[in-house]
């Protein structure tokens, strides 16, 4: 009985571990933090939100790559533009997609080609993704409908 109920709970922590309670919100000091806690690793960064349709199309695409090349250091950050009142919303889509990042929530984000995004007024407009490598430097990115074979390239060269 003991045994079982460790496994269960067990289980149930690992649940709660690989889905995201709720976005972390994140400003341009959380996202030189967020960037700096992942050296050693190949970060993708990406910003979309609910209501942006090619991003929610992409997601998928971008879980299935983080897939494959966990293993050998990639790390998948999803960073919402959406609201805080479409966070449900916004957690409920990474669920079902089984995003298994620590998401966070920029609240209306927005990106500049310079190396750090600006956090402030409506990053999904151009659908930014970044590449960095394993110093934490920024190596590629991608605007608009991300070209996943070019994405890829760019990720063996890093891994």
């Amino acid at each position: 009985m003991t045994r079982r109920l460790v496994l269960l709970l067990g289980a149930a922590l690992a649940a709660a571990l690989a889905q995201p309670a709720g976005l972390i919100p994140l400003d341009e000091a959380g996202f030189q933090k967020l960037i700096a806690s992942g050296k050693g690793r190949v970060l993708l960064v990406d910003f979309w939100a609910t209501y942006c349709v090619p991003c929610r199309a992409e997601m998928p695409q971008l879980v299935a790559l983080e897939g494959r090349y966990q293993s050998r250091g990639l790390k998948l950050i999803a960073i919402s533009a959406d609201e805080p009142e479409q966070e449900a919303g916004a957690l409920e889509f990474l669920r079902k997609q089984r995003v298994r990042c620590r998401a966070t929530s920029s609240g209306r984000a927005t990106t500049t080609s310079s190396s750090t995004p600006s956090i402030q007024n409506g990053a999904a407009n151009c659908r930014p993704c970044f590449l960095y490598d394993r110093q934490g430097a920024k190596v590629k990115s991608f605007f608009g409908e991300t070209d996943l074979a070019a994405l890829e390239a760019a990720l063996r060269k890093l891994l």
